[in-house]
């Protein structure tokens, strides 16, 4: 769709903001507010009293601006009193890896109050219209004046003084009004488009995994006799398939701590990869890329452990244990402490690395607050075991086909990405006035 664009514009004399129609103004955020920009309550979330006022926190806020009724935490009315929230306040988040999200308190939420990593911006709705703010947070230009006005301490961070002082165009009411309407209606539609593609993502990612368990689990062969495994997680395999512990097949090895002088290298010839490292792009299964690389000089003095290529790695302790971080070494290279390697004599690597995608860790860690797994229980761990012909048919089937569903979700991902373009080029071109939208607003609202 094209749009008009306005007859006469003008310079705002701010980089974020760029041209704007005529008849617009450039005003501070803190000329528009009915009273200074306010920080949350610096207090701990512990209570969860659903008769006392829930606290907001910013990540208790989904990617469409829902809250997560199962972050519910709440304050004492009284502490809360001082930062309950009204209808159309707007929130900015000023710290850490969210700084510069926002969002507008809705009455269906409830009595709240806000948590102290959030910023409060209580406009006068008679001169801008707190979607007219959020919708401009939603712009590159916004961003990019987020980026410039961050402080960098410890983590990066906003302050009030530095949102109080952002500029944004600014239309007659009655425009911002149209505008918004318009936006309204068209990023409700951008964002079903978005919710359906990761829906399909989602059915997609349970489709893999479904491959993955029938074939690793039951085998190829429909008709083959099947027994129990004895193992939850694994079910009936068949009758023809072993089922022995893991020490049988590999050895279990565990990575090591290296000091801060150490990190940071990358003249070695051997990655020494952390839990961090499976984030990174292009080591969804093989990891190939590290932020460390150290020598194999540097690897002996210290006693790291050299595991081979083929090895199995994944995390041994905290959050990520419990999902699927599974990989596979594609080169000698050594782990940190945080990372348990199996290296594998008597299995072929991809089957074994294809069984530990169905493990439930969760079921492994030892009690404690920080989930856990141990050498021993690994080494204990009871895995059906294919004759070696058989795995080889296995692993070649299963990676036919989930490289086809891992096609499909990446196009997925790049058409979430595309839409998530379309947005925010639309809305930035509105609410800066590029584009004239009060007619098709009229026409969506009439």
């Amino acid at each position: 769709m094209s749009f008009p664009v306005y007859d006469e514009y003008k310079d705002s004399g701010y980089e974020w903001v760029g041209t704007v129609p005529n008849q617009w103004q450039v005003r501070r955020v803190k000329s528009l507010v009915a009273e200074p920009l306010k920080y949350g309550a610096n207090e701990s979330a512990e209570d969860e009293d659903r008769t006392q006022p829930r606290f907001v926190r910013i990540t208790d806020i989904d990617d469409d601006g829902r809250l997560r009724d199962e972050t519910f935490k709440s304050l004492p009315a009284e502490v809360a009193e001082p930062y309950l929230l009204r209808q159309g306040d707007v929130l900015l988040a000023r710290s850490g890896a969210t700084v510069g999200k926002s969002f507008i308190y809705s009455e269906e939420w409830g009595t709240a109050c806000f948590a102290g990593y959030l910023i409060r911006a209580r406009l006068r709705a008679s001169e801008c219209l707190p979607v007219w703010l959020y919708y401009f947070c939603q712009t590159d230009g916004y961003w990019g004046y987020v980026v410039g006005s961050q402080i960098q301490a410890t983590i990066q961070n906003v302050s009030a003084e530095k949102y109080a002082n952002l500029y944004l165009p600014l239309p007659p009411l009655d425009e911002q009004k149209a505008i918004s309407s318009f936006l309204d209606v068209e990023t409700s539609k951008i964002d079903a488009l978005v919710s359906e593609q990761r829906r399909l993502i989602e059915l997609l990612k349970e489709k893999r995994q479904a491959v993955i368990s029938h074939a690793v689990t039951k085998g190829l062969n429909p008709n083959a006799p099947m027994k129990p495994s004895g193992i939850q997680w694994f079910g009936d395999v068949p009758e023809h398939w072993d089922v022995v512990r893991m020490r049988r097949v590999g050895e279990v090895g565990q990575g090591c701590a290296f000091s801060h002088s150490i990190q940071g290298q990358e003249s070695g010839e051997l990655p020494w990869f952390k839990v961090r490292d499976m984030n990174r792009p292009g080591n969804e299964i093989e990891m190939r890329t590290a932020d460390n690389y150290v020598s194999a000089e540097l690897a002996e003095e210290i006693r790291a452990t050299i595991f081979p290529a083929d090895t199995v790695i994944f995390p041994r302790v905290g959050a990520a244990l419990l999902t699927n971080k599974r990989r596979i070494l594609v080169t000698p290279s050594i782990t940190d402490d945080n990372v348990y390697g199996f290296i594998p004599t008597n299995i072929h690597p991809r089957f074994l690395y294809l069984l530990l995608l169905l493990v439930d860790m969760d079921r492994l860690c030892s009690p404690g607050l920080v989930p856990t797994v141990t050498f021993s229980v690994i080494k204990d761990l009871y895995i059906p075991l294919p004759p070696a012909t058989e795995q080889n048919e296995i692993v070649g089937r299963v990676e036919g086909e989930i490289a086809s569903v891992d096609r499909l979700v990446a196009e997925a991902e790049r058409a979430i990405e595309l839409l998530q373009e379309r947005r925010t080029a639309l809305i930035s071109a509105a609410v800066t006035g590029k584009i004239d939208v009060r007619e098709f607003a009229y026409q969506e609202t009439a």
